[in-house]
C-alpha cells in the first residue's frame, strides 16, 4: 500500500507537470496563437494527464521557430527545464505531437533534444553523419510534415564535423574510405566543391554550405514538402551548432 510520502510525491510530480504545461500555454499565448481544447488533456489510468497540444492548433511555422530558438537560448544560459519523463511517457503513449523536425548529424556531441531544451514528444529527429538527404530521410521528413503536421524543419549542422572533414580529404587527396563510409563523403562533395579551398576556416564554411544546400533541396521536394512550403504551412530553415558555446546560429 502506498504510504503518505508516496502520495505526496505523486501529487508533487503532477504539479510539476501542470506547471510546465501552463508555462508552455503562456508562451504560446504570447506568440498570439490559439489553443484547441482537444489537444490539452487525455485520460490516463492515474487521472487527467496533460498532453502536448496538437501543433496545427497551436504554432505557426514562425512561432515554432521562435520556440525552438528560445529553447536553445535557455540551454546556452544554463536554464534548461527540469525533465520529468515518468509522467510525460504516460501522456505520450497514445500520440505524439512534435512541433519541429530536425535533420541532424549523428555526432554524439550534438543532441537536438538537449540543445533546444525540449521534452519527449516535442521534436521529431532524423540523424545521419553529415546531415544530408537521402530518399529515406526525405520520406521521414514528409511523414513528420504531412502525417504529424509538424510546421517546422531545421537542417542542423555543427562545427568540426568529422563527416565534412572526411569529404574534404576525399576531394583534396582523392582519399577512399572503407566500406560504405565513402558514400558519406560522396554525398557531401557538392558542398565541398562550392567552397573555395583557399578560404580560412574552410571546414566551417563547408558545414554551412552543406546545411544551405540541403535546405534548398528540401524546399523543392515534390509532391509534399514543396506544396506545404508554398502554402506557408511549413518552414524549412538551417542552423549550425557550436560545440564550444552550445548556441545554434540560423543560416540562410
Amino acid at each position: 500500500m502506498c504510504n503518505l510520502s508516496c502520495e505526496q510525491e505523486g501529487e508533487l510530480n503532477l504539479q510539476i507537470q501542470q506547471r510546465r504545461s501552463f508555462l508552455k500555454l503562456v508562451m504560446t499565448s504570447a506568440l498570439g496563437v490559439g489553443i484547441s481544447a482537444t489537444g490539452l488533456q487525455v485520460m490516463a489510468t492515474s487521472g487527467m494527464v496533460t498532453m502536448p497540444p496538437q501543433p496545427e492548433n497551436v504554432l505557426t511555422p514562425e512561432a515554432a521557430l521562435e520556440r525552438l530558438i528560445a529553447g536553445n537560448e535557455r540551454y546556452v544560459a544554463g536554464q534548461s527545464t527540469l525533465l520529468n519523463f515518468s509522467l510525460e511517457s504516460k501522456a505520450l503513449v497514445r500520440n505524439q505531437n512534435p512541433y519541429a523536425c530536425i535533420l541532424s548529424c549523428s555526432d554524439s556531441r550534438v543532441s537536438p533534444e538537449l540543445c533546444f531544451d525540449e521534452q519527449l514528444g516535442d521534436l521529431f529527429v532524423a540523424r545521419v553523419a553529415g546531415n544530408y538527404l537521402t530518399t529515406d530521410f526525405v520520406a521521414t521528413l514528409e511523414f513528420a510534415s504531412f502525417v504529424l503536421h509538424t510546421p517546422l524543419i531545421m537542417v542542423l549542422g555543427h562545427e568540426s564535423c568529422g563527416a565534412v572533414q572526411a569529404a574534404i580529404e576525399a576531394a583534396d587527396k582523392n582519399k577512399q574510405f572503407p566500406g560504405h563510409i565513402q558514400s558519406i563523403a560522396s554525398a557531401l562533395a557538392p558542398a565541398v566543391g562550392a567552397v573555395d579551398r583557399k578560404l580560412e576556416n574552410r571546414i566551417d564554411k563547408v558545414v554551412k554550405m552543406n546545411v544551405m544546400q540541403n535546405v534548398q533541396k528540401l524546399k523543392k521536394q515534390t509532391p509534399i514538402l514543396n506544396k506545404l512550403v508554398a502554402e506557408k504551412k511549413l518552414l524549412i530553415v538551417g542552423g549550425v551548432y557550436s560545440l564550444r558555446t552550445g548556441k545554434v546560429d540560423l543560416v540562410t
